[in-house]
């Protein structure tokens, strides 16, 4: 099983994307003066929040003084090996608004599961804090609005977990696909065929593991039973806190596409269907078989997961820029130029830099500079999050749609219903 920190982790490689993004400026880190301390807190300790810190320590100047998680075991267990590695034990906490009430704390790294990114992160501006959060942005169409408006009313220093945008092969990207020599571009495919453990039984109320503060998780998710599928390791594979593969690793691939056609205004059109069918039994909400198709005036671009690895030119993830000369196929570890006939000659290249070390030390030198234009915006994350949104609705209503982001609605009662979340009191959904 090829899981999302697998993924990002291969991006050290990867291929960068993004909309309307400056050129990758490399960390200006090493060797930092002691004015330039940043102090940060980390919310969500488990797993791609630790390895977020761990590569934020790898940056000089750069002090862990915080860790948050609604998991005791996990929090002192991540507290007691921050110590071993960097000397200090960082003040842990249970709930993050009390990380955020810190005057000390500069900038907060936000690893949660997808439904709490947009609670925290407009709090954690609202308390004047930079942030990094990671990717998919936020886990409704109405939340990656909130989060974008927060930003910019507050003025804060604001990153998405995107790496593929740090990647040196992003002017290389841009550059082939605009130059014209794949021919016309007539469809973009892009894909991630990833397995996960299934899930059998979901309705089943187990006993809360002690030194787990539940009620916290779930947040302003709709109040459940605890169950032990629901919770560490397969929450995305549930509406209430994320959005299956298409949310989880598409986000990432989908701003590959989106970036080098060019795009900045939502499709014309979406259409999807969706299923799991892969393992007999499955439980999941999300789905394991996706198809989606995003209709633009000159091009189709199409969204395509299984849960059986394996895909086009050998791949179990990536985007094809399908041209009448050539094909340019990219994912995180790769890219390749693949002729039609023999006008061209086939090409590859490979990254040299390491994506997620140079995204991480973006955000920490635009947080000491205070300047906003950071490797992915939150405006820029929360498009491609909503490419990833906008397919997930369609397949579970049905019907192609037509999203008009003036109004903030699809003119569709079944799709208009899946915008926003309904959040559990006393939590809210922040104003856009």
């Amino acid at each position: 099983m090829i899981t999302r920190r697998v993924f990002l982790r291969r991006s050290a490689s990867a291929l960068a994307a993004g909309i309307l993004v400056p050129q990758v400026l490399k960390s200006q880190t090493l060797g930092a003066a002691p004015s330039d301390q940043l102090r940060v807190a980390l919310i969500g300790c488990k797993s791609m929040g630790w390895k977020d810190l761990t590569t934020f320590m790898k940056h000089a100047g750069v002090s862990c003084v915080a860790l948050c998680d609604i998991d005791n075991n996990i929090l002192e267990s991540r507290a007691d090996q921050a110590r071993k590695l960097w000397g200090s034990r960082p003040e842990t906490y249970t709930d993050y608004r009390r990380v955020l009430d810190r005057k000390d704390v500069d900038a907060v790294i936000i690893a949660t599961p997808d439904h709490w990114h947009c609670l925290m992160m407009t709090d954690a501006c609202a308390a004047g804090k930079d942030v990094y959060v990671e990717g998919p942005a936020a886990h409704s169409l109405a939340e990656c609005d909130v989060m974008a408006a927060a930003q910019q009313r507050y003025g804060r220093v604001v990153q998405v977990g995107q790496p593929l945008r740090s990647s040196e092969l992003w002017n290389e990207m841009k550059r082939i696909v605009a130059s014209g020599q794949l021919g016309t571009i007539a469809r973009v495919n892009v894909w991630a065929n990833m397995s996960w453990d299934p899930v059998r039984d979901a309705s089943q109320s187990n006993a809360v593991p002690q030194g787990v503060d539940y009620d916290l998780w779930l947040g302003p998710a709709p109040k459940r039973a605890f169950n032990a599928y629901r919770f560490h390791n397969s929450w995305c594979q549930f509406w209430d806190y994320g959005g299956g593969l298409i949310a989880y690793v598409g986000t990432h691939l989908l701003d590959v596409a989106l970036a080098g056609m060019n795009v900045a205004s939502m499709p014309l059109r979406v259409v999807g269907s969706g299923a799991n069918h892969t393992v007999p039994g499955n439980k999941a909400e999300t789905f394991d078989n996706l198809s989606v198709f995003y209709q633009f005036p000159k091009f189709l671009m199409q969204w395509s997961n299984v849960g059986i690895e394996g895909g086009p030119f050998g791949m179990n993830r990536g985007v094809e820029f399908k041209g009448t000369d050539a094909s340019l196929v990219v994912n995180d570890e790769t890219m390749t130029l693949v002729p039609v006939g023999k006008k061209l000659e086939p090409q590859s290249w490979k990254a040299s830099n390491d994506a997620v070390f140079d995204h991480i030390g973006n955000f920490i030198d635009c947080a000491r500079q205070h300047r906003a234009a950071t490797a992915c915006t939150i405006g820029q994350g929360a498009f491609s999050a909503k490419y990833a949104h906008l397919g997930n609705i369609a397949a579970r209503t049905g019907e192609a749609l037509v999203y008009d982001p003036q109004h903030h609605t699809f003119h569709n009662r079944k799709a208009d219903r899946l915008i926003a979340p309904a959040y559990r009191k006393p939590w809210r959904l922040p104003k856009s």
